[in-house]
């Protein structure tokens, strides 16, 4: 399995062969970013939980979650590029952050926020 890393170099590469680098400004990354967060909640949209775990079965719309997962991945490992930030780092340091925030023995089972521990 490709690391973080490793995809990134690989989204950059494809990028920089097409030459829109130039495009790929940390504000305009966060709004592609959003952007496709958004396609991705259309496809969700007005559909309960269950209804969407049912759905997820036919190929079609499958393919179509998958593609708009991906695009916000994609968009995301620019926008950590373009801003020098290790994501692989950063999310292993978020989740010893959050283990530490939530404790299993306080939050099992329950949701606090932290502050309310």
């Amino acid at each position: 399995m490709a690391s973080i890393k490793d995809l990134t170099e690989c989204i950059v590469n494809f990028r920089d062969k097409r030459e829109w680098k130039k495009y790929h400004t940390p504000k305009n990354l966060a709004l592609s970013l959003v952007v496709e967060v958004g396609e991705l909640l259309e496809l969700l949209q007005w559909m309960t939980d269950e209804e969407i775990l049912k759905k997820c079965v036919e190929e079609s719309y499958r393919e179509k979650l998958e593609e708009e997962l991906a695009d916000v991945a994609i968009y995301l490992f620019l926008l950590s590029h373009e801003l020098n930030i290790d994501l692989e780092r950063a999310i292993a340091k978020k989740i010893r952050k959050n283990e530490e925030k939530y404790p299993v023995d306080k939050v099992k089972g329950i949701y606090k926020k932290y502050t309310e521990l």
